[in-house]
């Protein structure tokens, strides 16, 4: 048997894991060994959202040191994070401001301004990017409307993994994949966009040239004196969760569950018209040029703020009571805008429904009912519109990532699209951030065959779709929901 070892650094918006992986070259087994785990979570600073980086930096520089008392020399090191944010340097190399979160509320307003003075469908036919209130894109506007003085000592801008990178080996890149979620890419060239890099007030030479997947950035030299390559994988963690999807044929769809859900599918053309542009789908960039047509869902967020606000630490019991209640007896649109961040989800979600005229959740297990029923439906229409889109039926759904351990809402998500549904693997986006070490190092010959390795050492779990007629009978409830609200887009 031969062994090669391979490090995961996998940040997401509300917890980080460092797993070490071994890759049997023989059989192509892939065994993961979590080394650490941290909650990360927003931090409050001078009235803004942001993230706590020393505190994560802390964490990943611990596990590495772990791996190396332990002796175990790594091929590679490969980080992936959450998208859209951002680390400003200056000229040493130094922090300059404050690393604000994109749900920080500095962008209110920001993307009516720039559709205004740029155009709807000007930006979205340079970018083919879903319109966010917190993209890149409109951060950077509402940093440099602020005109803080620390804008005169700005020499780069970095996403969180470049930044981390730049933490490990003290040398700079731009990856593709996180690049593109700033609505600053072109998407017919690859490159920044010069002219909302100009609207945005930032200064072109903060941004390097954006560099694909699989790029050796430099060196992490251990405490033992070991200097171990790190690796720009497909570093937004969905395309590294995507890479990890065992999609099977042209008609299979992807949803990646987690703090948010994203639902989509491969493709080597992005999809730009103008039922793309009114149904807000984006064409996130994806390893060997593949792109991510998908649309962002509010996702497990709305639950992990229920269960922080109650005080709810047994998620297995809770969805096992909300099992139990009666379905589509509550229900909210996740996608509005009021969801993003606010002062209590519990309040919030009592106020849509009541606002409705429906039922008002009180309990944990309606509350938890309520956002798992409303999931479920809002996946059946994203679905729809990506089925209009391709001019294509999916036959085959995969939800991956910490989503798919709720066996319950995986068979709501079933039933409420009318496909099979097959859950798995749980750590999606690190081993897809593994994948991406694997192909740079010649271990896997590319995604494809990755994906086959995949499909042969970790098994899915299959939910079948009972044809559930409460969701067809409910549906017209939910589409009344999604045309009245204000959404997270334009």
């Amino acid at each position: 048997m031969s062994l090669r070892h391979f490090v995961a650094i996998d940040l997401g918006a509300s917890s980080g894991r460092v797993m070490l992986a071994r890759h049997d070259s023989q059989s192509g087994a892939i065994t993961l060994n979590e080394v650490s785990r941290c909650v990360n979570q927003l931090v409050t600073v001078d009235d803004h959202q942001c993230w706590d980086l020393d505190a994560l930096e802390q964490f990943m520089t611990a596990a590495l040191e772990k791996i190396d008392r332990q002796g175990i020399v790594p091929e590679s090191i490969g980080i992936d994070s959450w998208a859209v944010d951002y680390v400003l340097l200056d000229a040493q190399g130094n922090r300059v401001g404050l690393p604000v979160a994109y749900r920080d509320g500095r962008t209110q307003g920001v993307m009516a301004q720039a559709c205004r003075e740029l155009g709807h469908e000007r930006i979205y036919q340079r970018t083919g990017i879903q319109f966010l209130p917190f993209n890149t894109l409109y951060q950077l506007r509402a940093l440099c409307r602020d005109a803080a003085p620390e804008l005169a000592q700005v020499a780069h801008a970095l996403m969180i993994p470049d930044y981390l990178h730049y933490r490990l080996t003290g040398e700079l890149n731009w990856e593709y994949t996180n690049a593109t979620t700033t609505q600053m890419l072109n998407i017919t060239s690859g490159e920044w966009d010069a002219e909302l890099l100009r609207w945005s007030g930032a200064n072109p030479s903060w941004f390097g040239k954006p560099s694909q997947p699989g790029k050796r950035v430099g060196v992490w030299t251990s405490p033992s004196g070991k200097a171990i390559p790190v690796v720009a994988v497909a570093t937004h963690d969905t395309a590294s969760a995507v890479l990890a999807t065992p999609l099977v044929g042209h008609n299979a769809a992807y949803l990646s569950s987690g703090t948010w859900s994203l639902m989509g599918f491969e493709s080597r053309q992005p999809f730009t018209s103008q039922a793309a542009q009114d149904a807000n789908i984006t064409n996130e960039g994806g390893a060997e040029g593949r792109f991510r047509v998908l649309k962002n869902i509010m996702g497990l967020w709305l639950l992990q703020r229920v269960c922080s606000e109650l005080a709810i630490t047994d998620l297995c019991q809770l969805i096992a009571d909300a099992e139990q209640q009666p379905a589509c007896q509550w229900l909210i649109n996740p996608n509005e805008e009021r969801f993003i961040n606010p002062a209590s989800m519990v309040r919030e979600i009592q106020d849509a429904c009541a606002g409705q005229r429906m039922p008002v959740p009180s309990t944990p297990a309606e509350l938890a009912r309520c956002i798992f029923d409303s999931l479920a439906f809002c996946y059946r229409q994203v679905l729809q519109e990506l089925e209009q889109l391709r001019g294509a039926r999916f036959s085959q759904l995969h939800i991956v990532g910490g989503g798919s351990q709720n066996p319950f809402l995986n068979q709501l998500c079933a039933d409420a699209c009318g496909i099979p549904v097959f859950a798995g693997p749980v750590e999606a986006s690190t081993l897809g951030n593994i994948g991406s070490q694997l192909i740079t190092a010649g271990a896997v010959a590319d995604v494809t065959a990755f994906r086959q390795q995949l499909g042969q050492h970790f098994p899915l779990t299959r939910f079948d779709s009972h044809g559930s007629d409460v969701f067809r009978r409910n549906l017209p409830r939910f589409v009344s929901l999604t045309s009245s609200a204000k959404e997270l887009c334009i």
